[in-house]
C-alpha cells in the first residue's frame, strides 16, 4: 500500500524539492491570525495614537462597514470618532448623519473643526428609511464619511452594506446598542465604547483583523473647551469618590439634631391646611397636629413661615447643580 499524502518517511521528506515561495503580490495579500491586518486602503488616524496602534490600518478603515456598540446613544460617538472627521472634511468632504438620535450640538462640533456647512443631517425615524439612505449614501459615494444610527439592524442587512462599503472611499460608521456585540456581523471591524469617570473612553476591541484584544484601551476624552476651565481636582472624580469613601462621616451634634428636629417640626405644622393655630408650630411640642384647634383667621400662618424659614429647611432654590 502507498503512503498516504502528507505521512511520508523522513528519507520521502528529504527527496521532495524545496518549497518554491510565494509571488510578491500574494505573499503581501496573505494574512496569519496571529499578525495584524493590512490592506491598501485608506485609514484616517482616530486622533489616539495608543488606538490607532490597535486597529489594522493604523485608523478608521474606508472600503468597510465599522460597528460601534455603546450603551447609550449620543454619549461617545462625537469623542471618539470626532478627531478623524476633522481629516475627513479637511478636503470639502461632508459628513452625512442618518437617524442621529438627537440633534447634533454645532458649538460643540466647531470644537473638532466641524462646521454647519459640512455636515448633513437626515431625520430617518423607520430602521428600513434609515437602511435606505444608507445604502444610497454608500451607492452614490458622495459623502466623505456615512454615521448611520441602526439600533435594530438585521445580519442580513449588515451584510449588504458591508458589500457596498467596499467601493466606497471613505468610513462607514454605524452605531449599535451594547446588547449586539453577541449577534454574528459581517463588520471587519467591531468596537464597544464606555465613558468613564475621569474624562475617558474605554474602547474595546470585539472583532478586527488581528490577534485578539481582551483588555480595553483608554483614551484621554474631555469635550471641547472644558481642559481650560476644569480644576486638576475635578480632572480625576474618582480619587474624590475614593477619598469620600475613606473618610468617615462625621457624628452630628447635639445642636444639629436639636435643629433637625425643630425643622421637622415645623414643616409638619406648616403642612396643615391654611390658617392653622399658631399651637402647631411650637418648638416644645415637636408633632402638635393632633392637638391644633379650629383654624381661626389669625396671622399664625405668616408667623409659621417666618419660622420655617428662620430653622433653616431647604427650598427648591438651593437645590441647582
Amino acid at each position: 500500500m502507498s503512503a498516504q499524502p502528507g505521512l511520508l518517511s523522513p528519507s520521502q521528506n528529504a527527496a521532495r524539492p524545496d518549497v518554491m515561495p510565494l509571488p510578491a503580490n500574494v505573499a503581501e495579500a496573505l494574512w496569519r491570525g496571529d499578525a495584524m491586518g493590512r490592506s491598501c486602503n485608506t485609514a484616517w488616524s482616530s486622533g489616539f495614537p495608543a488606538l490607532d496602534a490597535e486597529l489594522p490600518d493604523g485608523g478608521w478603515p474606508s472600503r468597510q462597514i465599522t460597528e460601534i456598540l455603546q450603551p447609550q446613544f449620543s454619549l461617545a460617538e462625537w469623542r471618539l470618532i470626532g478627531p478623524a472627521l476633522r481629516e475627513v472634511v479637511s478636503d470639502g468632504a461632508a459628513v452625512v448623519l442618518v437617524g442621529a438620535p438627537k440633534r447634533p450640538h454645532l458649538p460643540g462640533l466647531m470644537h473638532l473643526g466641524l462646521g454647519e456647512r459640512q455636515l448633513v443631517w437626515i431625520q430617518a425615524q423607520a430602521t428600513s428609511e434609515r437602511l435606505w439612505c444608507t445604502e444610497q449614501l454608500i451607492k452614490s459615494n458622495a459623502a466623505g464619511a456615512v454615521l448611520a444610527w441602526l439600533p435594530q439592524a438585521a445580519p442580513e442587512q449588515l451584510r449588504r452594506l458591508q458589500v457596498l462599503a467596499q467601493s466606497f472611499d471613505g468610513p462607514v460608521f454605524l452605531f449599535r446598542p451594547i446588547q449586539a456585540r453577541h449577534d454574528p456581523s459581517p463588520a471587519p471591524l467591531r468596537v464597544a465604547v464606555d465613558v468613564d469617570v475621569d474624562w475617558q473612553l474605554q474602547v474595546t476591541l470585539l472583532k478586527r483583523k488581528g490577534p485578539a484584544h481582551e483588555q480595553p484601551v483608554v483614551l484621554p476624552s474631555i469635550p471641547g473647551g472644558l481642559e481650560l476651565v476644569l480644576t486638576p481636582r475635578v480632572m480625576h472624580p474618582s480619587d474624590l469618590r475614593a477619598q469620600r469613601q475613606r473618610t468617615p462621616a462625621k457624628r452630628p451634634t447635639t445642636a444639629t439634631t436639636n435643629a433637625t428636629t425643630n425643622a421637622i417640626a415645623v414643616g409638619e405644622a406648616t403642612s396643615l391646611a391654611p390658617g392653622a393655630s399658631a399651637h402647631a408650630t411650637t418648638l416644645a411640642t415637636p408633632i402638635a397636629a393632633t392637638s391644633a384647634p379650629t383654624p381661626s383667621s389669625g396671622s399664625a400662618l405668616p408667623a409659621a413661615k417666618e419660622l420655617h424659614h428662620a430653622v433653616g429647611r431647604p427650598d427648591s432654590s438651593t437645590l441647582s447643580f
